[in-house]
């Protein structure tokens, strides 16, 4: 019987990345045989002179738009994350109305909005593209870690006064931890979201996997459109996958504590 648990424990621990493994390959699998499945997009597009997307190579766009996603990602955290600590402190709990109606302001407004609005002020490139999406993903962590951290016990916030701790370790041994799993859920809204509407950088020069959509929408080529869709679903389901094994990790070690 222990022989059993033993064996099965870690296979069913280890079953948890099993998704972004499939969604890994599969992504892998389609950056390098994108070329050969030529005849597939020419069933699709029989009347197009080309079919495979060759301006740039595929995994050069999945590289840039990764770099832009992430770049907007950690600054989208690290201003999300603070401002949620900042309004749920006793000198800044006036302030919450006016940060969550700031946040929200930015899904108001189309990233394509944004992009119009900001190309004549920042240039052309990536720049454009990184402050959209920090607009349109800055909601989620917001919120999330506003409601993570108002939802920590008062008792538990109260027995580690208790214990000598000063709000500042209170907020980085107790509440955070605590609070952790619900703002990790908002960062994979926030960053799920974003993998797709990064193919927006493609209009305004920041050259990504929308580079093919949008060429292809120009050129009225199918196939173009399909391939950086495919690999952006892939990216999307990859990331959040990883997301997914993550938080089920912050779960376990926080019940288990």
């Amino acid at each position: 019987m222990t022989n059993s648990l033993s064996i099965s424990l870690p296979l069913k621990r280890g079953s948890g990345w099993r998704w972004p493994a499939i969604w890994g390959a599969l992504l892998v699998v389609s950056l390098v045989a994108m070329s050969s499945a030529e005849p597939v997009f020419r069933w699709i597009e029989t009347d197009a002179r080309q079919v495979i997307y060759d301006r740039a190579d595929f995994y050069v766009l999945l590289g840039r738009h990764l770099l832009v996603v992430g770049v907007a990602a950690l600054a989208t955290i690290v201003v999300g994350v603070l401002a949620g600590i900042a309004v749920t402190r006793a000198w800044g709990k006036d302030f919450l109305p006016l940060v969550s109606q700031l946040a929200s302001l930015g899904q108001t407004f189309p990233p394509v909005a944004v992009l119009a609005l900001a190309v004549p002020v920042l240039g052309f490139g990536t720049l454009p593209i990184i402050v959209a999406l920090m607009l349109y993903g800055l909601l989620p962590i917001v919120r999330n870690t506003i409601t993570g951290l108002q939802g920590v016990d008062e008792d538990i916030k109260t027995a580690s006064h208790a214990m000598g701790m000063t709000p500042i370790q209170t907020l980085y041994h107790v509440e955070l931890p605590l609070a952790a799993p619900i703002i990790l859920a908002g960062i994979r809204t926030s960053v799920t979201i974003n993998i797709a509407t990064a193919a927006l950088g493609a209009t305004v020069g920041a050259s990504n996997l929308g580079d093919p959509i949008i060429s292809g929408i120009v050129n009225s080529n199918m196939a173009y459109v399909i391939q950086g869709a495919l690999l952006i679903a892939l990216l999307a389901l990859f990331i959040d996958s990883l997301f997914e094994v993550l938080q089920r990790q912050l779960r376990s070690r926080l019940s288990a504590s």
